[in-house]
């Protein structure tokens, strides 16, 4: 065991190094979060990968990996499909043990990890399982009360008992409850339900529940694997308030850019078995990379101003970080960065790129009086729509399943309750679906899959140079497409909808199943689309920088709004709105 030596820290240092974080001040959907006070810890080492490889028969995921986790800092994780993100967390957490190297936790302090097995505290009481997180305490408490409960309670009990209540207090034992409590109503986990079973709730309340165990009691080390799966923008912005609030040392792996740009003081890259550790957050890693790998392509070009373009480029996000909603001190983190230290990504982006075949006319889609149900009431009623040419409508519902009706409807998939759709003369569709798996029942490969969706008298070459843009390539397209795992269904399927070449685009949760750079390189494609798009998506990112206007369902009507995302959510009277259609 290494012991790490305490060094005394300059306080313009320790300026530098906390990052001084800061509440929103614009409330997502009216969500005021209900966090315990967390204490401060030191600024050193908190948890340490020396010289860690692991690999799985002939493929190698990590090589001699060294990184330090320091106090104060939350890493975001970042790496392809397949790179061993989620492995490396579970590495962290000592769930599995690397080849060669160790992992080194500081002497004393508590490491606590987001468990993704649901069923794991079936049978566990919902405020018994956010203290179990406390593992210590949990058993502490335990202990307690079987010494309590014994009827020949002796003197060696009542040492013992003695020892346990010093031990409970030092851990602020007496305050567990109300704790527990106040995540789980800061995650919107009703007070009603907190003495409920676990098998009791929906599979979403068993998430929040797992997240609050995980961030219970203080831990000095939070590592949390795709915390914002199956949370809604209200449960999203509580944590984002919460970790922003957070003195100790979180490492996270997460597909939100939004999420990741919020909370993240660093990035750490893993990128062919390698981990680089970056200051700043997911967009000034990408940006910076990005910008570092044209300077690479452009090899003529002298160091001094290649180094000059960077250093502009720094201080000008400097600049724009001291403007955000993000911790002010980031601007102080970039400013010291060392330009040399910026390398260009290796990461392969797929090219994604909608194209026209025929662009629309100035019809192109008028709903009137449309309305939907199914088995557990209304989904929307009285829908009245009419889409202009470039339109970027994102859809939004408390009911997800709202929104997906709405769209099989629009497909011809579903039939409405009431109402009409009239399209233009003029429009084609490309339907993106949120569940594909109906597309990949027969056993063809991925040529002949693609080719049964391409226009009449379209080569094996062009179809091939479809496949190609989703990083497809050499023996790739010789898979079966029913083999092929969530991401490559959704490349696929985005495949299809070029191949068609669509003016209008119907798209249910497109992010789903995709890798970060998948996801940036579809997001820029449908902002760069000429023509029109109908989506929704709980990725916050994609859907403020494509959508022009909002459109929300309810079971009493909609609201429709020709304004960005940001502003929608932060409009106290559209709030105001939303909470008389919802009631």
């Amino acid at each position: 065991m290494i012991l790490f030596r305490s060094v005394k820290i300059p306080d313009d240092e320790l300026a530098y190094l906390d990052r001084n974080r800061k509440l929103f001040t614009d409330r997502y959907w009216s969500c005021d979060p209900i966090i315990p006070p967390l204490q401060p810890q030191n600024q050193g080492v908190m948890i340490a990968a020396q010289n860690v490889s692991l690999a799985f028969g002939k493929q190698k995921l990590f090589d001699e990996v060294n990184v330090n986790f320091t106090g104060g800092n939350c890493y975001g994780v970042i790496g392809a499909n397949g790179a061993g993100k989620s492995t490396f967390l579970k590495i962290l957490a000592g769930d599995i043990e690397a080849n060669t190297g160790q992992v080194i936790i500081e002497p004393g302090k508590r490491l606590a990890v987001l468990r993704q097995n649901h069923f794991e505290f079936d049978e566990i009481p919902v405020l018994e399982t956010v203290i179990r997180g406390h593992e210590r305490l949990f058993q502490v408490m335990q202990e307690k009360d079987a010494i309590y409960a014994k009827e020949d309670f002796s003197d060696a009990d009542g040492m013992k008992a003695s020892d346990l209540e010093e031990e409970f207090a030092e851990m602020d034992g007496w305050n567990a409850e109300s704790d527990a409590a106040a995540l789980l109503s800061g995650l919107n986990i009703k007070e009603a339900s907190h003495f409920k079973l676990m098998n009791e709730l929906s599979g979403n309340e068993k998430v929040r529940v797992l997240l609050a165990q995980a961030i219970f009691g203080n831990p000095d080390i939070l590592v949390l694997d795709e915390p914002t799966n199956d949370l809604d923008i209200q449960t999203i912005g509580w944590l984002e308030d919460f970790l922003l609030e957070f003195k100790n040392t979180v490492i996270v792996v997460s597909h939100d850019r939004h999420f990741l740009d919020t909370v993240c003081t660093h990035i750490a890259d893993i990128d062919f078995g390698k981990l680089q550790l970056f200051t700043g957050n997911y967009t000034f890693w990408y940006e910076s990379s990005q910008l570092a790998l044209r300077q690479q392509s452009a090899a003529n070009k002298k160091a001094e101003v290649r180094k000059k373009e960077l250093q502009e480029f720094v201080a000008r996000f400097s600049a724009n970080a001291s403007k955000s909603k993000q911790a002010t001190s980031r601007k102080k983190l970039l400013q010291k960065i060392n330009v040399d230290d910026i390398k260009p990504s290796t990461r392969k982006y797929p090219g994604i790129i909608f194209q026209q075949t025929r662009p629309a006319g100035n019809d192109i889609l008028t709903l009137d009086q449309l309305s939907a149900s199914n088995a557990d009431g209304v989904l929307f009623k009285d829908l009245n729509l009419s889409v202009e040419r470039g339109d970027k409508i994102t859809f939004l519902s408390k009911n997800s399943v709202a929104v997906t009706a709405l769209f099989k409807i629009l497909v011809g998939e579903k039939q409405a309750d009431s109402g009409s759709i009239k399209y233009g003369q003029t429009i084609t569709k490309g339907y993106l679906p949120v569940n594909n798996e109906d597309y990949f029942n027969a056993n063809k490969d991925l040529l002949d899959w693609l080719h049964q969706y391409s226009p009449a008298g379209m080569d094996d070459t062009d179809v091939r140079g479809f496949l190609g843009k989703m990083l497809f390539s050499g023996d790739d397209i010789k898979k079966k497409s029913s083999v092929l795992s969530g991401g490559e269904k959704v490349r696929c399927m985005l495949s299809r909808i070029m191949i068609a070449g669509a003016n209008l685009l119907i798209v249910d949760e497109p992010t789903n199943h995709l890798d970060l750079e998948s996801i940036t390189a579809f997001n820029n494609a449908l902002m760069n689309f000429p023509g029109t798009v109908l989506f929704t998506s709980h990725d916050h990112t994609f859907t403020q920088t494509v959508a022009t206007r909002v459109v929300e369902l309810t079971p009493t009507g909609c609201i429709d709004k020709m304004m960005t995302y940001d502003d929608y959510i932060a409009s106290d009277k559209i709030g105001a709105q939303r909470e008389e259609m919802y009631a």
